[in-house]
């Protein structure tokens, strides 16, 4: 076992943060009336395998989840768009010890869930 910080350890520690990011994000979302699906990444991941999916208006949306100190967003974003390989709209989500979620997507996707609740409202 390596505990210099650059190894087994960090790893492992990384990982369970990671997955608790995953499941602390879970139930914010269902507390707020989304029904979340967690995806099992031990053995599989990438493509069409978010950590997170949801939809929103109908729109499937494909969450990658970083539970990290620092995140490069282009690298997570390209992640998410991969991941998501055209089938839902790729959203990265992030946060950092003691700070809250941030949400990063593109601003096109973001138009088009607002476009389908604006069109629901007129609907009403």
């Amino acid at each position: 076992m390596v505990i210099d910080g650059c190894g087994e350890v960090d790893a492992v520690n990384s990982k369970r943060k990671g997955n608790a990011g995953e499941l602390e994000l879970l139930h914010l979302l269902e507390s707020h009336g989304l029904t979340v699906r967690r995806n099992d990444q031990r053995y599989t991941g990438g493509v069409d395998n978010p950590d997170l999916s949801c939809k929103v208006d109908g729109l499937p949306i494909h969450i990658e989840c970083k539970r990290t100190e620092k995140l490069s967003l282009y690298e997570a974003m390209n992640q998410a768009e991969r991941d998501a390989n055209g089938h839902a709209l790729p959203v990265v989500v992030h946060r950092r010890s003691r700070k809250p979620w941030l949400v990063v997507i593109k601003l096109d996707d973001l138009l088009k869930i607002v476009g389908k609740e604006e069109k629901a409202r007129e609907q009403d």
